[in-house]
């Protein structure tokens, strides 16, 4: 049987670098921007000699992707749709920084294929981009939006962030507001989280970060929001309008099978997990590190539990061959008992409590 996967590509390029941003991106200009460009085509090529079913979701990420401009984006797609077979209905997304997204044309990438934006926001006040390191107005987001839907790209995303320096359930409502008024299909919504070598985690203790109980008001208040505009929960993270989820992502929480080719770009294909090492230098090389198996049944239970449809145990007995113990039933029923699950026929699930501590919930589970 044909196999038909998600494709993800990495941009490491960044025009500047957010203080609490630990993905891989580099500064760099036109030539190394061409470059790479060579670089990412040489490895999309050796990949589609080594495949040899569909692709059912692009996904060009970064870093900022949009920093390459349309015209190399699009040829990045042009070369994907000539080495690899698009499905007919494949969601193909690049995601977009307001900065250098509302200098992108728009109908051109619509005219090669692109039918998804992923623009990365964080917030609509002011005080708070500032704060986070952001170069962009919340007035450039809803411009890019608002260009992409004239061309007639209308499955939009824009990123949000709780847990910030000097947020409020105010300024909060603020920005979730402005996500609705600019019309688009999906929100993501991160806990800001400090990561090691970043920023942040040199000036965590100036930072007047909120604490846990009010970064947990906070993410509640989030989840009630969106879904009072229409954006219902389907991930920890994520929310959308009706049939808007993200496809290619969901696929990630559903074990779907997907090749990432760029530096620290992670794949799942052929059952094992690998992924390139984090350099540019060391991507050209075709430096790649195996992580080991993927799709076991522990990694089954963590990723079907971060969507809101949570784990079908019967789905997970024909998946493995064998039932879950007595012991998981009897730990979930204590947490449906105490309103961090809810059990619906077959399936347990997260209320947005129980995402809350959902890493404590899923070690005691797993």
């Amino acid at each position: 049987m044909s196999k038909s996967i998600g494709l993800y590509l990495h941009i490491p390029f960044c025009k500047s670098k957010c203080p609490y941003c630990d993905f891989y991106s580099t500064r760099a200009g036109e030539y190394e921007y061409n470059d790479y460009v060579i670089a990412l085509k040489e490895k999309l090529k050796y990949w589609s000699n080594h495949f040899n079913g569909t692709v059912k979701t692009v996904y060009i990420g970064g870093g900022t992707p949009s920093v390459l401009g349309a015209e190399r984006l699009c040829d990045i797609l042009s070369f994907v749709k000539e080495n690899f077979t698009l499905e007919s209905n494949a969601e193909i997304t690049v995601e977009v920084n307001p900065d250098s997204g509302k200098k992108l044309d728009f109908a051109l990438m619509k005219n090669t294929g692109f039918n998804r934006l992923s623009i990365g926001m964080q917030s609509a006040v002011p005080a708070e981009l500032k704060k986070l390191g952001r170069i962009h107005t919340a007035e450039d987001a809803k411009h890019t939006a608002e260009l992409a839907q004239a061309a007639g790209i209308t499955n939009i995303s824009l990123d949000l962030m709780t847990g910030i320096p000097l947020q409020t359930k105010e300024t909060l409502k603020q920005s979730v507001d402005f996500c609705a008024q600019c019309g688009v299909t999906h929100i993501s919504s991160y806990i800001l989280k400090i990561e090691e070598n970043t920023k942040f985690a040199q000036i965590e203790s100036k930072l007047n970060l909120p604490s846990d109980d009010e970064q947990a008001e906070l993410y509640l208040y989030t989840v009630e929001l969106l879904e009072q505009h229409g954006y219902m929960q389907y991930e920890i993270s994520n929310f959308a309008k009706k049939g808007f989820e993200s496809r290619h992502n969901s696929s990630y929480w559903e074990c779907g099978e997907y090749i990432g080719i760029g530096p620290s770009a992670h794949s799942f294909f052929n059952g094992k997990r690998f992924f390139y090492d984090r350099s540019i230098e060391n991507f050209k090389a075709n430096k790649i590190i195996n992580d080991g198996e993927g799709g076991t049944a522990e990694e089954y239970i963590m990723l079907s539990l971060r969507l809101k449809k949570g784990l079908d145990t019967e789905e997970y007995a024909k998946k493995y061959g064998t039932p879950l113990p007595q012991s998981f039933f009897k730990k979930t029923d204590l947490y449906v008992k105490n309103g961090f699950m809810e059990h619906n026929g077959t399936s347990f699930s997260f209320t947005p409590k129980g995402f809350l501590v959902s890493n404590t919930i899923l070690a005691d589970l797993i």
